[in-house]
């Protein structure tokens, strides 16, 4: 039988009891492993070899997991300086636990994973530590300090929540084993000669005619091909555009506008008292930049007067401190309801006649503690009708047919509190896979000292949905996190798709 050169060194190199890997048979060919796994390939279709695949997974750190075995996990560094701070008998501080634990750009790894693990609470601006847990005994750390040297970690659970975290990669590594057939230890029995073949039809071939009497290499098409990934657009801006596509054909109109505002615009025109707790710096990102000066001064007086007067002859204002300054004050927006106000009161596309829908996706920003549902910066899908004698139940169709575009059927309504909105109720959905209720908005009809001073005559309901948990109720993932940041699922976002 005569045989090309690689094909018929690899035939002799293999064996027929004991299977051989394609590197250990590349080092006795002499050949890169891949010219061996085609003539591997080759040999098999002709019955003289027998290829066995065997997958096979390592876990190794990547460079934040490489950080935290050098300088610890930012939870554990908290829970010490907590420790430290006395927090294990009363409440402390924050603040001053933060600064003591040096973890700079890790605090809000080290809050999201705080309380998970059981190291404490935070509440209010404070932070407490339980007496029974051993940071030296933290299953994490440890199974980060193994595979740092080494040894090999069998607790599924933990690596699990090391992957999700970012810590470590899971790495699949296919082998190959190769073993003589029958008729492969036959062919060798009766003897391979060696042919000359040649890959590659060149010029010199061609001209010199001796193309004529060499064989020609086959090629194996079937032969594996490294799978590349293109670009792709993220499944969030795939939601987004689809939930553009369905409020666009429910006659809505889409806004515009800055994502750094004036608080004026973002709580003050939304009769939010400026001593209200979500107006402090725990809830908003607040920018050291001068103050807004473009504010119309005759909105502002009338905004100024419904804070502290109310409006209407019953009503009463919140007696509460109101300065100019504050309203001034530049901030990252909370949410987008800030564009809603920009365009009731005619400030962004002039006055408005009723009937008029609006809506608006996009990012908002919020000093919040990382977890399964909430992030720092998330989508917000803004809406608002204005009409004449709108109610609940207009609302509460208008979502119906929305979230029907979804598949969503099984919404749930519960009254809620809102400083703008009377009455108020939040929106919840039906989690696919966990059966558990998820919060996915909040919505409500403007009260009177929110529309009056804006000039609006007539009824507007209004809302704020979140994108993300549109995605988790749809796609049916638990973790917010699963398309955001270090530790989103990759096979995820290469593969879903959002129906249009």
């Amino acid at each position: 039988m005569k045989l090309p050169a690689t094909q018929a060194a690899v035939l002799e190199a293999a064996s027929a009891t004991d299977a051989r890997s394609v590197a250990a048979l590349a080092d006795d060919v002499g050949a890169k492993p891949e010219s061996v796994v085609g003539a591997a390939f080759d040999l098999e279709e002709q019955g003289l070899l027998a290829i066995e695949e065997r997958t096979t997974e390592h876990v190794e750190l990547t460079d934040e997991g490489e950080r935290y075995v050098d300088e610890g996990l930012p939870e554990v560094r908290l829970y010490e300086a907590a420790v430290d701070a006395g927090a294990t008998d009363e409440p402390v501080s924050m603040g001053q636990v933060i600064g003591a634990s040096g973890l700079g750009d890790l605090v809000d790894i080290a809050l999201a994973n705080y309380a998970r693990k059981g190291y404490g609470e935070i509440d209010s601006g404070e932070i407490a530590a339980n007496a029974g847990p051993d940071p030296e005994a933290d299953e994490e750390a440890l199974a980060l300090a193994a595979l740092h040297g080494g040894e090999t970690v069998t607790d599924t659970d933990v690596l699990d929540q090391l992957d999700r975290r970012g810590l470590v990669e899971r790495v699949e590594q296919t082998e190959r084993l190769v073993t003589l057939t029958d008729e492969g230890v036959t062919a060798m029995m009766e003897g391979i000669e060696v042919a000359e073949s040649v890959g590659q039809l060149t010029p010199e071939l061609l001209t010199s005619g001796e193309w004529q009497d060499v064989e020609f290499a086959e090629y194996n098409v079937e032969a594996d091909a490294e799978t590349l990934y293109g670009g792709k657009k993220h499944i969030l801006r795939q939601t987004a555009d689809r939930v553009k596509d369905v409020l666009v054909g429910m006659g809505f109109q889409e806004m515009e506008g800055p994502h750094a505002d004036a608080e004026f615009w973002i709580n003050d025109c939304l009769f939010m008292p400026q001593d209200h707790p979500a107006r402090t710096h725990w809830d908003q990102f607040a920018l050291d930049v001068p103050p807004m000066q473009d504010l119309p001064e005759d909105l502002v007086d009338r905004v100024e007067d419904a804070h502290r007067n109310g409006v209407g002859e019953d009503g009463d204002g919140y007696h509460s401190p109101w300065t100019e300054e504050v309203a001034r004050g530049v901030d990252l927006r909370g949410h987008t309801t800030s564009l809603s106000m920009r365009y009731l009161s005619g400030e962004a596309v002039g006055d408005l006649e009723p009937p008029q829908r609006y809506f608006s996706v996009e990012k908002v920003y919020r000093n919040d503690t990382l977890d399964a549902t909430h992030l720092l910066e998330f989508f917000q899908i803004e809406g608002w009708v204005m009409a004449e004698d709108l109610s609940v139940r207009d609302l509460m169709g208008t979502f119906t047919e929305f979230y029907e575009q979804f598949g969503i059927t099984d919404l749930q309504f519960k009254p809620h509190y809102n400083p703008y909105t009377e009455p108020s109720f939040e929106l919840f959905g039906e989690h696919p896979r966990t059966g558990e209720l998820v919060e996915i908005g909040n919505s409500g009809i403007f009260r009177e000292e929110v529309l009056r001073p804006l000039g609006v005559e007539c009824d507007v309901m209004a809302w704020g949905l979140a994108l993300e948990r549109l995605l988790m109720l749809t796609h049916g993932f638990e973790d917010i996190r699963d398309v955001h940041g270090t530790l989103c699922d990759l096979d995820f976002l290469r593969n879903a798709e959002v129906i249009r």
